[in-house]
């Protein structure tokens, strides 16, 4: 599988595909998964105040405003986790949770088989908006950097729209990591990180290739 991007001074996107071996309802998030949704799990990847401003300054490149309810999704992950309001969602979510928690990249998981080919990441022009939670709330995407398949936007470093969330028959998702340019070696940590959570869960990982 191949994902268009378009070219971007400051951002390392990584991407692959998850395949579950049966329906998200039915794929349990181990308990050993779900222990590391904790400020005290050891992780092999850490953020620090560099990272959080270079992520902040790849989504602001394009004009859009990252702070307040739209600050970046891995943002929102550490206060939601250090006061213990997340709880575990199931095996995709919960995977993307961990890694974007301790990595601090936001990352954002859709239902391939709910998008449309073909895929790419661009800058949203003005006037761009998505539904993004099950109340139909709108999100103005103007200058954010997002995936999009062939009806539009569906996913971004903020929040991913209702229209391509993982459900419960979910079988098969791709995993975008909106990493900044200074940080690749951190990303591409991170993703394998990530892919060896979701294997040892019972699913196999394939890379997308960028072009």
């Amino acid at each position: 599988m191949q994902l268009q991007v378009e070219t971007h001074p400051l951002l390392a996107v990584s991407a692959f595909v998850t395949t579950l071996p049966q329906a998200l309802s039915d794929s349990a998030t181990p308990p050993e998964l779900r222990a590391l949704l904790s400020k005290d799990a050891a992780a092999p990847v850490r953020a620090d105040d560099a990272l959080r401003t270079s992520v902040r300054a790849l989504l602001r490149h394009g004009g859009f405003k990252p702070s307040g309810r739209a600050k970046p999704a891995s943002e929102y992950l550490v206060r939601a986790i250090d006061e213990g309001t997340l709880d575990a969602i199931n095996l995709a979510v919960d995977a993307c949770n961990v890694v974007s928690y301790h990595s601090g990249i936001p990352i954002s998981v859709v239902d391939l088989d709910r998008a449309q080919l073909p895929l790419r990441v661009a800058i949203a022009e003005d006037g761009a908006r998505y539904v993004f939670n099950a109340s139909g709330q709108e999100m103005d995407l103007k200058g954010l950097l997002c995936l999009f398949d062939a009806q539009g936007p569906c996913a971004n470093a903020v929040k991913d729209s209702q229209r391509t969330k993982t459900h419960a028959q979910t079988l098969r998702t791709l995993s975008i990591l909106w990493g900044p340019q200074t940080h690749r070696a951190h990303v591409e940590a991170a993703t394998r990180w990530y892919r060896a959570l979701l294997e040892q869960a019972g699913a196999s990982t394939e890379e997308v290739t960028t072009a």
